[in-house]
């Protein structure tokens, strides 16, 4: 059996396609559409997965306003975060993040980045969303295509 047919193919800065996609946030869960979204980001639904290679899509998710939380979750739910320096920590509710201005990106970052790895490629992955609270972006030259987030697993 010759072996060398059946090398692994492994992407890297050139040969990956990046697409440009929409997704629709209006009466998502937050926490279904964040995991889906950073697997977006990270571009696990592509056949040529790479772990350590940014072949992710850039994201661009609208009607972020309208994302739901199920239960108590909007007071409940309590994001930490600490300075390092003593008595540093402070806490925020969604309904506190989500209030202040910019608050639906904010809250939509905060999430994904959550469930990105914890290392530069991250924070590269990161920088491939684009979050608006209303219907409207400014990514028409792109032509980015609408995709229906339900769809993906």
């Amino acid at each position: 059996m010759d072996t060398l047919s059946y090398k692994t193919i492994s992407a890297n800065k050139a040969t990956v396609a990046k697409e440009w996609v929409i997704v629709d946030a209006a009466d998502q869960t937050l926490g279904r559409l964040g995991s889906k979204v950073a697997k977006l980001l990270r571009g696990k639904y592509k056949p040529n997965f790479t772990p350590h290679v940014d072949c992710g899509d850039n994201v661009i998710i609208i009607n972020a306003s309208k994302v739901k939380l199920s239960g108590n979750k909007w007071e409940d739910r309590v994001y930490l975060s600490y300075s390092g320096y003593p008595g540093g920590q402070k806490s925020i509710t969604p309904a506190r993040l989500i209030a202040k201005p910019n608050g639906e990106d904010k809250l939509l970052r905060k999430v994904v980045k959550g469930m990105l790895p914890k290392n530069k490629l991250g924070a590269q992955l990161l920088s491939n969303l684009y979050v608006y609270a209303g219907g409207e972006h400014k990514h028409d030259a792109q032509n980015p295509k609408l995709i229906d987030i339900n769809s993906y697993k």
